[in-house]
């Protein structure tokens, strides 16, 4: 609220400072940004209220506010140029620095070499900045041109051994090596191959073993269908009586009700009947001992 009104009350003859005030405040109060800290929306009444004021085009300050405002566009590169062509800044090595770092991050070499020479012939201040900033520029491109021409050159390398290494036959007769203890070589490539027709020979072998009498018997469907089929057939058959139905709860025949009561108890007439005894005799451990209660 202070910045707001003196903003709006500022009777000053460098109305830069406030503004400057401002948004290092909101920076150090804020240093994480977000919606809270509003910093992109007093970015763009800063550069939108000092706009006509030229005096402000080669401020240091002024600069630095649109460079800023720049970081919260989707586009900083047109933004660049604007400034350019509206010759804002165009005497600051900050200018382009920020405008080739830019440019450089996007992978584009030749035009960030273009806005470093570019501000080396406009004497942008400091200078020596300008130059450091264009020499370290030079050693990054220079060593990531010596990395793509080795990886290339590896690539090309690994291409050549690929090429030039021989095919390993497999399944393949050797010549055997010693006149006393013949040996066959490890290596299955060159003149270590014996000049054979392994197709034709594996061929044969196939259609020898095959014609062989194997042990068992082979399947042919042709004789099969000639001998006819082994299928049973279900032939119709009549019924000599129909079969007996089971017996079905709503089938029974009727009777008086009263005659599949039961008994009454026992209980209810007060004599005690005696227990049955089991018709088998339990089954006692004899090394059980009776509980002592």
């Amino acid at each position: 609220r202070e910045f707001e009104s003196e903003i709006r009350f500022y009777s000053g003859d460098d109305p830069l400072d406030v503004w400057d005030r401002y948004i290092k405040w909101t920076e150090q109060t804020f240093p994480q940004g977000g919606k809270e800290s509003n910093l992109s929306a007093v970015l763009e009444r800063a550069v939108k209220a000092l706009n006509k004021q030229q005096r402000y085009y080669q401020d240091p300050r002024y600069l630095s506010l649109w460079l800023k405002f720049g970081n919260c566009c989707n586009e900083p590169l047109d933004l660049y140029s604007y400034l350019h062509s509206q010759e804002i800044g165009t005497t600051l090595a900050q200018l382009y620095i920020t405008w080739a770092e830019e440019l450089e991050a996007r992978g584009s070499f030749k035009k960030a070499d273009l806005i470093f020479q570019e501000g080396l012939n406009r004497r942008a201040e400091p200078l020596d900045k300008l130059q450091s900033h264009h020499r370290q520029f030079q050693t990054r491109v220079s060593r990531q041109t010596l990395l793509g021409l080795e990886e290339a050159a590896d690539e090309k390398d690994t291409g050549l051994l690929e090429t030039e290494e021989p095919q390993r036959s497999s399944l393949a007769d050797l010549k055997g090596r010693g006149k006393k203890k013949v040996r066959a070589p490890i290596s299955r490539v060159g003149d270590a191959l014996k000049v054979t027709n392994q197709n034709r020979n594996f061929q044969t072998l196939t259609s020898q073993q095959l014609s062989s009498n194997p042990g068992f018997a082979v399947f042919d469907e042709n004789s099969a269908s000639a001998a006819g089929p082994e299928i049973p057939v279900l032939t119709q058959q009549r019924w000599t009586e129909p079969p007996a139905p089971r017996a079905k709860e709503n089938e029974l025949s009727a009777g008086p009700w009263n005659s599949g009561r039961r008994p009454r108890s026992s209980a209810n007439s007060g004599i005690e009947m005696p227990c049955p005894l089991p018709s088998f005799t339990p089954y006692v451990e004899e090394s059980a001992q009776q509980q002592v209660m």
